[in-house]
């Protein structure tokens, strides 16, 4: 008889052992990607509806219970069928897109037919728009499941707080703003209540989200992704933007959203321009070679912000990137919240008005509309609406700010922003700059208590400059300050520079590793993925 030696019976066990289901790999629920997920669900050890489930628990435990987020305003009854419908079709035909099944949220200005679409706000409580939005369409055929319609700053704009979702908190420090408008995509995402999700950006409102709740995101070039179907703020600036735990997943994202609309006139100058897969240009290696300018006008302001952004810097360095500091003029300094509200103001009377014919006869019709049932809303209800008047006296300025046809906007529309265009291009090409980095918010998250920032962003901080050029800007988890407060760093790129930018900030990323779970969402018993 043969004899089997010592060194074959340890190898043979070890192959038992790792063939065995305690020895699988498994990742917190958080930590995995949409690449993980998609193995996973590939082999076999996890399936949409598990993973839909495990979400949908995180939501009950942590948004109206326990911390209390409440950054969902609506839970889709109808989570599990769609997900158990993905992945019969998974077996019987195989995945659609790398987002099938995948559970994901979508802010509540971005139109679902099946769910209500309000804007956050009382005065539009359930509100079915006709059709769903163009990127929704969109998602659906990729085969993603909505898990919910999540809060935002009402109307996309003002602090983290609606009428009818109440106040938004962070999940890493609950008297700290989550920020907004996407404030509701950011406090969710980082408590991991979905893989990824839906925020719009008109003056900073994916990037504000996204550092304050230590996680990634992306405002996208103006043009490459459509907003038919979102509620209006200003389409001079309003972008659609990916929001997720992981770079990974935000380029994953962006493959199904990006494209031409018809019905977005904004999205011919896209034509050509999208990546079918963004992933592709991921690498840990794109920051060696890059050249990157650092934007020091917005530091600064807060000891803890710049010293993340130094070690950032370092960490880039080190990684093979040359780093060139950089100055933009003083004058658009303290221009360019002028600028931005000279634009913003006016549009929004007019396009939200167009918005609001769409909808149900029953519904306010114009901003005066809105303004007049508004000064009904008197007193909070059980359920956690409330009146809003921060937002609601905005409204007034806005009726009050003039129209499209007036000099004040014609002249900034026709001439202010084909300058500051070509100031950032003149920077980006002058240096031969990848992108102009600088800390997405130039101070930590504020205090919920503190006073409200002006609109349009002060002039310490540098998000609007990317709304008033169209250009895109990747924002990553850099670091965390004293009292363990994220803060992100931004990465500006010329138009449709997408690919290079998620390039980029994957690699840093990799290299830094910043993004964590936060204290007041801690993962619940079983949260983990095996993957293979």
């Amino acid at each position: 008889m043969k004899t089997i030696s010592r060194t074959s019976i340890v190898a043979l066990a070890l192959a038992v052992f790792a063939a065995s289901p305690a020895a699988q790999k498994t990742l917190d629920l958080d930590a995995a990607t949409i690449a993980d997920v998609n193995a996973a669900l590939a082999k076999g050890s996890l399936t949409s509806e598990r993973l839909t489930q495990m979400f949908l628990a995180r939501i009950d435990a942590y948004d109206r219970k326990g911390p209390a987020l409440r950054s969902v305003i609506a839970v889709n009854p109808k989570a599990l069928e769609q997900a158990r419908a993905m992945d019969a079709e998974r077996k019987s035909k195989g995945p659609r897109s790398p987002l099938h099944g995948v559970p994901i949220v979508l802010k509540d200005n971005i139109d679902t037919a099946d769910m209500a679409t309000t804007g956050g706000s009382v005065l539009l409580e359930g509100s079915i728009p006709p059709d769903d939005a163009f990127v929704v369409k969109k998602l659906r055929a990729a085969g993603a499941v909505i898990v919910a319609k999540v809060n935002l700053s009402e109307f996309a704009s003002g602090v983290a707080h609606s009428s009818l979702g109440g106040q938004i908190l962070n999940p890493h420090d609950l008297t700290r703003s989550p920020s907004g408008s996407s404030g509701g995509t950011g406090a969710s995402l980082a408590a991991a209540f979905a893989m990824a999700g839906l925020g719009t950006d008109t003056g900073g409102s994916v990037r504000g989200p996204s550092t304050a709740n230590g996680i990634a995101g992306l405002k996208t070039t103006m043009g490459l992704v459509s907003r038919d179907g979102v509620i209006p703020l200003a389409l001079a600036f309003d972008t659609v933007g990916p929001m997720a735990r992981h770079v990974y997943d935000v380029a994953a994202m962006l493959s199904v959203i990006a494209g031409v609309d018809p019905a977005d006139a904004a999205t011919t100058a896209g034509t050509g321009r999208a990546s079918a897969d963004y992933t592709q240009a991921l690498r840990t290696d794109a920051l060696k070679g890059a050249r990157l300018g650092i934007a020091r006008d917005f530091m600064g302001q807060d000891g803890d912000v710049d010293w993340v952004m130094e070690a950032s810097i370092d960490a880039m360095r080190k990684q093979g990137a040359t780093i060139v500091d950089v100055r933009l003029p003083r004058w658009l300094l303290e221009a360019k919240g002028e600028y931005y509200n000279a634009i913003r103001y006016p549009e929004f009377v007019v396009q939200i008005a167009d918005y609001l014919k769409t909808l149900d006869a029953k519904y306010p019709k114009t901003i005066a509309d809105l303004i007049d049932r508004a000064r009904r809303v008197n007193a909070p209800r059980p359920d956690g609406a409330s009146p809003n008047p921060g937002r609601w006296s905005l409204m007034v300025r806005e009726s009050n700010s003039g129209t499209i046809n007036d000099y004040q906007y014609t002249t900034v529309r026709d001439h202010a922003l084909p300058l500051v265009r070509a100031i950032l291009t003149g920077v980006l090409t002058a240096e031969k700059l990848d992108a102009i980095v600088y800390p997405t918010a130039s101070r930590r998250p504020a205090m919920i208590a503190a006073p409200a920032e002006v609109p349009g962003g002060a002039a310490g901080s540098g998000s609007n400059l990317a709304n008033l050029s169209g250009f895109p800007d990747l924002i990553v988890p850099a670091g965390f300050t004293t009292d363990d407060l994220p803060v992100g760093i931004s990465f500006v790129g010329p138009a449709f520079s997408e690919a290079r930018l998620l390039a980029i900030g994957y690699s840093f990323e990799q290299a830094t590793k910043a993004r964590r779970l936060p204290v007041h969402t801690p993962l619940r018993p079983g949260e983990t993925i095996a993957v293979p």
